[in-house]
């Protein structure tokens, strides 16, 4: 996520932001325009529907045909509003949600409500578990557009407490939506086209039955040698579960490099001169750059700041995965895909 400033006195704001906290304008994500806006009672705009609950910031048109804005029209279902503990999951949700979106507009991807098209288009449900039996437990995934979130994973302790019992060295709500939309976008956009040899070769032949290798990951686990050709152990699973998977990470490293090319960053380490690949100099935007080996170069001595940043603060390493040359070659793959459709 790019840094953004109020177009009004131009103090640095938030991609959340409602109000500018300096000139006190409101302010509004405009996604025509693809940055907030402040506005005033004699623009043309209206907020989404969902900013009367405090949970989207997003300007529509006053003469939109819905009363929400791209992000929100996706939703399907949402939860209980009359239960406070679910008015502040489904919040944390939207924020991860319309930060999604805004990628994927970025990317100039397709993003179309099954209000519009049920066949191709996308929706989400945000729903709660109904039974504390596990068994009956609401499943996060997708199928056939539809992206199902338990509103469980926007409680902090729930998903710590679920990324540790399934091993995961990383688990955020944001993480969530970019590997669900991976899987519609493997529909959208491989499935059924010529795209998908190539993609048999990098990830493997999904026609392998999905429900027996999800089984088998189960009960024995990765192979042994997991990290030499996968992002992550679950990517060894099925080959639509490496795809999603490295999907998810393509959009960690883009939006993550927008946000340091918008800050003008450089990362010049005093040992650089003497460790190779250790020094970058981020002067181009990752959603504009063509060249996947740039984003790469960019992003390797990127992680490596960020993770020992995170160390001096006694913190986990911000992002601890190895991309490998097999890693590196679906990520390519995904990118030259992407910018294809732009």
């Amino acid at each position: 996520m790019q840094v953004f400033k109020c177009t009004n006195c131009s103090q640095p704001i938030y991609f959340e932001n409602i109000f500018c906290g300096n000139c006190g304008c409101s302010l509004g994500f405009l996604s025509e325009v693809m940055h907030p806006v402040a506005f005033f009672p004699e623009d043309p705009y209206q907020y989404c529907a969902n900013h009367n609950h405090d949970a989207c910031n997003w300007l529509i048109s006053i003469n939109n045909p819905t009363a929400f804005c791209k992000a929100c029209d996706l939703n399907r279902t949402i939860p209980d509003l009359s239960n406070p503990d679910y008015v502040m999951r489904w919040k944390k949700l939207e924020i991860a949600k319309h930060r999604l979106v805004y990628s994927l507009l970025q990317m100039e991807l397709p993003v179309i409500s099954k209000a519009v098209d049920d066949e191709k288009g996308l929706a989400f449900d945000f729903v709660a578990d109904i039974s504390s039996d596990p068994e009956k437990r609401i499943l996060t995934g997708y199928n056939k557009g539809l992206i199902t979130i338990n509103i469980a994973e926007a409680d902090d302790i729930e998903r710590e407490l679920a990324r540790r019992n399934m091993h995961e060295v990383y688990r955020t709500l944001l993480g969530h939506f970019r590997h669900e939309i991976g899987h519609y976008y493997w529909e959208r956009l491989i499935d059924g086209t010529d795209k998908i040899n190539m993609f048999r070769q990098l990830f493997g032949d999904e026609r392998n039955d999905y429900e027996e290798a999800l089984k088998q990951y189960y009960q024995t686990g990765p192979p042994s040698n997991w990290n030499e050709y996968f992002i992550s152990a679950y990517s060894s699973a099925h080959p639509w579960e490496d795809w999603a998977e490295t999907w998810a990470h393509y959009m960690h490293i883009v939006d993550t490099l927008e946000t340091a090319y918008s800050f003008g960053l450089s990362v010049d380490p005093l040992i650089a001169h003497s460790v190779k690949d250790l020094k970058a100099d981020i002067k181009s935007d990752p959603y504009d750059t063509r060249d996947f080996e740039t984003i790469i170069r960019y992003w390797l001595p990127l992680t490596f700041a960020m993770n020992s940043l995170n160390r001096s603060m006694g913190l986990s390493d911000i992002y601890p995965f190895v991309i490998t040359p097999p890693v590196k070659e679906k990520m390519k793959f995904i990118h030259k895909l992407i910018r294809s459709q732009s």
